[in-house]
Formats: C-alpha cells, sequence, structure tokens
C-alpha cells in the first residue's frame, strides 16, 4: 500500500505541528536550560516537572501508536544495535555547557528568534554551521574515528524493552513494562505536587510531549511509504535521514542554512526537518506578536557575544555527536526508550549543571 499523502502535505503538517510547539514555548517558557538552572540556584522542580512530562507524555503517546501499529518505533535513528557510548556522553555534555553559555538549547533558540532576539539569530548560524562541520567536515572525521569506534553492540536493539527481552523477559511484557514503569513513573511524578498544578506547567509538559507524538505521527504513519516508486524500497516522504523522524533541532538547523545556501540547486529540497524549523519560529512569533511581547534583543557586551558564540559551536557540535538536542533526545529520543537517549539526557543536565554552579563560583568569587 502507498501513502496516500504528498511532501507537500507532509511538509505543512511538520510545519503545523511545530507551529503548535512553538506558540506553546513561548507561552508556557517551557525552557530545558531554565529547568536545571532553577533546582541548581533555587531548588525549584516546576520546570524540570513540565520537562519530565512531557518525556512521559511522549513515551506513552508513541508507545500507543506503536502498539496500534500506526508506526514502528524501531525505524527511527535512536533503536540503532549500536551504543555509542562515549558519542553520548561527550555530546551530552558538550550540548549542556553550550546551552548555559547560549542562553537556551536549540529549540529555545528558535523560540527566541521568532521573538525578537537577535542574538538567537547568531547563535543560529553558528549552531548550524558548526553542526554541518561535524556532520559532514572535519569535526566529522574527529567523530566518526575517534568519538563512535567507542560503542557496544546490542543485536536485539539498545531500548529498553528490547534490552528486557534479551534478558529473558516475553517481548511484550518487557515492552509494557518498560513504557508503563518509565513513561507512566515520569508522567506520575511530576503531577505528584500540586503547586505544579497550573495551566502554563500542564499545558508545557503535555502539549510539548504531544506535539512529539503527533510528529511521529506525520513522519511515521502518513509519510510512511512500504515501497518507494523509484526504489522500490522502503521510505518515509521528505526526511533527511530515510527514516521516521519528530522534533530535533540541531541538525535541521544545519539543512536549513544549506538548503538557504545552495536554493539553486534543485537536488535540495525542503524537508520535513527544515519545515520544522521554520514552524517553531513563526508559532513563537505570532505568539509573541498576539500577545504584544515581540521584543528586539542585542548583545550586552564583548563577553556576552564570546559566551553565545562559544555555546553555539558547543551545541552544534554536542547535538550531531550526541544525536540530539534537549528535545531531540531529550524527548524524542527518549519516547522511543532507546538507552542512548537516556545517557544523553543525563549527561546534558549534567553539563548543565556544572556549568551553572561555575558560573555562580565565579560572580561569588568576582563580588
Amino acid at each position: 500500500m502507498e501513502s496516500a499523502v504528498s511532501a507537500n502535505t507532509i511538509l505543512w503538517l511538520a510545519f503545523a505541528v511545530a507551529f503548535v510547539f512553538g506558540a506553546i514555548g513561548q507561552k508556557t517558557h517551557f525552557c530545558t536550560l531554565g529547568a536545571v538552572s532553577d533546582i541548581v540556584n533555587m531548588g525549584d522542580w516546576n520546570r524540570m516537572r513540565m520537562w519530565l512530562l512531557a518525556i512521559g507524555v511522549a513515551i506513552l503517546g508513541s508507545a500507543a501508536l506503536h502498539a496500534a501499529g500506526l508506526i514502528d518505533l524501531g525505524k527511527s535513528i535512536y533503536r540503532t544495535p549500536n551504543f555509542t557510548w562515549l558519542s553520548y556522553i561527550v555530546g551530552g555534555l558538550c550540548f549542556g555547557i553550550g546551552m548555559v553559555l547560549a542562553s537556551g538549547c536549540g529549540s529555545k533558540t528558535l523560540i527566541r528568534i521568532g521573538s525578537g532576539n537577535l542574538k538567537s539569530v547568531i547563535v543560529f548560524l553558528v549552531l548550524g554551521i558548526v553542526a554541518y562541520m561535524t556532520m559532514r567536515g572535519v569535526f566529522g572525521v574527529f567523530r566518526v574515528n575517534v568519538l563512535e569506534k567507542a560503542a557496544l553492540s546490542f543485536p536485539g536493539g539498545q531500548d529498553v524493552p528490547a534490552l528486557l527481552t534479551a534478558a529473558g523477559m516475553d517481548p511484550q511484557t518487557a515492552f509494557l513494562l518498560a513504557v508503563l514503569a518509565i513513561g507512566g513513573g515520569l508522567t506520575a511524578f511530576s503531577l505528584f505536587r500540586r503547586e505544579f498544578w497550573t495551566l502554563d506547567n500542564l499545558l508545557g509538559g503535555l502539549g510539548t510531549g504531544l506535539a512529539v507524538v503527533a510528529a511521529w505521527y506525520v513522519s511515521g504513519h502518513l509519510g510512511y511509504l512500504p515501497e518507494h516508486p523509484e526504489t522500490l524500497e522502503e521510505a518515509f516522504i521528505a526526511t533527511n535521514s530515510g527514516r521516521m523522524e519528530s522534533l530535533t533541532f540541531v541538525a535541521p538547523q544545519a539543512y536549513a542554512l544549506e538548503l538557504l545556501m545552495l536554493w539553486s540547486d534543485t537536488s535540495r529540497k525542503m524537508t520535513f526537518a527544515i519545515a520544522t524549523v521554520l514552524g517553531v519560529i513563526a508559532g513563537s512569533g505570532a505568539w509573541a506578536l498576539l500577545t504584544r511581547s515581540f521584543r528586539w534583543e542585542g548583545f550586552a557586551s564583548v563577553e556576552d557575544t564570546a559566551s553565545h558564540l562559544l555555546g553555539a559551536a558547543l551545541m552544534g557540535f554536542g547535538g550531531v555527536t550526541a544525536m540530539g538536542c534537549t528535545v531531540g533526545q531529550g524527548i524524542t529520543g527518549f519516547s522511543t526508550l532507546a538507552l542512548g537517549s537516556i545517557v544523553t539526557f543525563l549527561a546534558i543536565v549534567a553539563g548543565a549543571a556544572a556549568t551553572l554552579k561555575f558560573q555562580y563560583w565565579r560572580v561569588m568569587r568576582e563580588a
């Protein structure tokens, strides 16, 4: 059976999902850096609970689509047999450090562009260039020849259900147990505190998680071709990876820059990932204009500029090396229950927390 959905339809749906994601992020101040910062500086877990709720909802929703046969999570880039542990750790740490220096992660950069932040435009450009260099350029050589050499192989897959199955558990039981324990556990933990139950917190967590699920459905179900008419192989419409994709915001920024620079090359096409980049900016901008919160903002000093440039470069390198960012691995990858995504999530949080503590120590020393 061939998909009856055209490439243009997939692209517009990807844009629409990302538009909603961007508007929600702008309204609720959904921010993974803020989640770590609030804990480190104030002991406040509300924004972290928002992030964890998004992960929990994404896991439960993605598992429901998978169980219903609408998508196959094994066809994503996350459930690979190769567990490149050093790449996940180094990439995650670099990304966590970078997002502190650049005042936000990849998705927050796009959201801030939509609300008039000129600093984020520079971060976008540097992040995209370094990400491209890490995918196919000079940093890519180091990534492939050094970091990715450190790997473990799990023939059945590196996701938690597959690991439980390899340990002797029934596959269906393993899947259900992992989904309920991790997805249900994170959701319950997030909703446990009554003070968390505000409109913005619930909308940020639920809306972000459901946006990831919706993107999986668009790419993995509506965009699925069992047999491409030209190659006669299985394909997913308009994806850069050739596999089903959801929301992630490092490599897509590189792809967006590539398309802009090589626009006259007719072999370059708009893709699912690029459409999501544009959608987030548009959604954030629309909400900022609607609520009259749009404000131009630039760099405050040379030090501020240097910090953002270094942070953007670290996020570009780290995001590609770890195969995702706070959304790409921290929610989208996590929703597949891939072990690599969980390790990357922890590494990002560790890198961000350590950098925040260093910044606090430096401020106190100067004071």
